[in-house]
């Protein structure tokens, strides 16, 4: 680290290394880290076919900066280059939210800072999951140690997934349940997204332990089941036997006629039993994991924060109970 008169300063290749749920980082000409969960070809697969889900599948979607250390403050540098709502950046020490700063009251590009209090603390940054944001210039006074991390998890999934819903960064379905799990993730959620095999091809240089997959949600009306069971046969020739998670359609409230959950429903078991031909694949019951009450939602369709919570501390039971 450089050592400035009270700051040291990480390079670019240090702040890296406590730089989580990024497939790829590279550095702007400005200096900043950009990064990516998808591949290059998949990104550009999602620009010829929608913009809606390209501007999603660059955003911060359960990036995380995480690391051990004793120091009393730090700071960054950010730059937020696109928005699809406002939620939050954040910081937890040792597991308790201290600092939030929501993204209506900040500038395009800034820098913001944190006090943590002594003593040796686990600190985890949660940048916006609705959000793109780059970072660069991270200063702190003291000394900075990466964590250790459990498995290696693909977690695939719609809007839900990608954080929105609670417009808290830290309080996405996917940061609650991470944060008892502790998986090194990479979230490919993203906003309107659906089962399309289209995204599945090997990721050169990265091979999950595990697969969490969270989708349905968006094309529960349809007759076929076609592309559901066209998505897990590719993901089969992709990813072959590792295990698989899937997560069923939670409830949602925005019903378009009295049938419409009954309708979900049967979506649900259909997908259920295109899951049991596969013995690596694990299924748990997503209208068991958050209330049905429009409470816990946003809009009858997104959990709020509230509902986020409960459904990623039953989510953690449902994996332990399946052993997954």
């Amino acid at each position: 680290m450089e050592k400035g008169a009270y700051h040291m300063k990480l390079t670019s290749e240090q702040l890296k290394k406590i730089y989580y749920g990024a497939y790829s980082i590279c550095e702007t000409e400005d200096g900043y880290l950009q990064s990516y969960q998808y591949t290059q070809q998949q990104m550009e697969y999602f620009k010829d076919v929608s913009e809606f889900w390209y501007d999603r599948c660059k955003a911060s979607s359960a990036k995380t900066l995480e690391f051990t250390t004793s120091a009393t403050e730090f700071s960054l540098e950010y730059k937020i280059i696109w928005v699809g709502s406002e939620d939050s950046i954040e910081l937890s020490v040792d597991g308790l939210i201290t600092k939030i700063y929501y993204i209506r009251d900040l500038q395009k590009k800034g820098k913001i800072s944190f006090e943590m209090p002594a003593g040796n603390k686990k600190v985890i940054v949660y940048l916006s999951a609705d959000a793109t944001i780059l970072i660069r210039n991270f200063e702190i006074n003291g000394d900075v140690f990466p964590v250790k991390k459990n498995e290696k998890v693909l977690w695939l999934g719609d809007s839900i997934t990608q954080g929105f819903g609670p417009l808290r960064s830290a309080h996405t379905y996917v940061s609650v349940a991470n944060r008892l799990l502790n998986y090194d993730i990479i979230n490919q959620g993203i906003g309107g997204y659906i089962y399309d095999k289209n995204v599945l091809v090997n990721m050169e240089g990265y091979s999950p332990d595990k697969i969490i997959i969270s989708l349905g949600t968006n094309q529960y009306g349809t007759e076929s089941m076609k592309d559901v069971e066209e998505y897990y046969e590719r993901l089969s020739e992709v990813y072959g036997d590792r295990p698989v998670l899937c997560i069923t359609p939670i409830w949602r409230g925005d019903w378009d006629s009295p049938e419409g959950e009954q309708v979900l429903a049967k979506f649900c078991q259909k997908i259920k039993d295109i899951c049991a031909k596969y013995s690596n694949i694990t299924v748990v019951e997503g209208f068991k994991l958050v209330p049905h009450m429009s409470e816990y939602f946003l809009d009858n369709l997104h959990p709020n924060a509230l509902g986020s919570e409960i459904y990623g501390r039953n989510l953690v039971l449902a994996i332990k109970e399946a052993g997954f």
